[in-house]
């Protein structure tokens, strides 16, 4: 559903949902409203058994999101809390239970870059531009951004948090920040295609394979132990029959998430 005050339209594309961000006379900065219409739209996303792909773009082509409104931090008006907050910040952490493209249209800083870090597949445009620069606002990135280490090497995560400075798309590809850097215009096309080919996998498969990749790198001992839970649910599920089945009788399988 999207936010009746027009600050994130959310549309379906078959078994994907793509969410908007839509200030952006403002580089869709973050407010309180956006922040829980966001959250809003995770929840309703990861609870409908027909959404595979939760994709996150902005509107415009200057920026994806700017982080943080300035204004609304200055004046106290960003804090907010329950059940939308908490499923956003699932998301910026990657808990999300179904997979999250990025569809990174501009740049992307500060409370925008961790909100992209929370994807697990990241398209850019060939004009977008990523960093943290609260350093310079006499911050640190306290939504996650320090956990960028997760996806590039120490010593350029410390680069962009401690100076503060953006690296481009071509740069941040180099990294492995993003998956694919394209023209501005083939952005939400190239992160749709992305999204409809992980779609067409199985859910419990899919949610598994997130979920233990992403403790891979993060929590050793906890990714030992989700291994074997997962392997005893998705090895005996019916998806893995279909999965078989379909094999055998070379015909498309068709997942139900069971």
């Amino acid at each position: 559903m999207s936010d009746p005050n027009g600050e994130l339209i959310v549309e379906r594309d078959a078994a994907v949902a793509v969410a908007r961000l839509n200030r952006p006379d403002a580089r869709n900065a973050l407010t309180p409203a956006l922040l829980s219409a966001i959250g809003a739209a995770a929840i309703a996303a990861e609870s409908d058994p027909g959404v595979r792909v939760l994709v996150v773009t902005g509107t415009g082509d200057r920026a994806f999101c700017a982080g943080m409104d300035l204004r609304a931090f200055s004046t106290g008006e960003m804090e907010t809390g329950g059940d939308t907050l908490a499923a956003y910040n699932r998301l910026i952490a990657g808990e999300l239970r179904i997979p999250v493209v990025g569809a990174a249209n501009g740049a992307a800083v500060g409370g925008g870059l961790e909100l992209l870090l929370g994807c697990d597949v990241i398209v850019a445009s060939a004009n977008a531009r990523f960093g943290f620069p609260e350093v310079k606002r006499g911050l640190f990135p306290a939504g996650g951004g320090t956990g960028i280490g997760t996806r590039v090497p120490l010593g350029v995560a410390l680069e962009l948090i401690l100076t503060g400075d953006p690296i481009d798309a071509t740069r941040a590809y180099e990294l492995g920040l993003v998956n694919a850097v394209v023209p501005p215009a083939e952005v939400r096309a190239t992160a749709l295609a992305y999204a409809h080919r992980i779609a067409a996998n199985a859910p419990l498969g899919l949610a598994a394979a997130k979920e233990l990749v992403r403790l891979g790198v993060t929590d050793i001992e906890r990714w030992a132990a989700r291994l074997d839970e997962w392997r005893s649910v998705v090895f005996a599920s019916d998806d893995a029959q279909e999965g078989a089945t379909a094999f055998l009788e070379q015909r498309p399988p068709v997942f139900r998430g069971r």
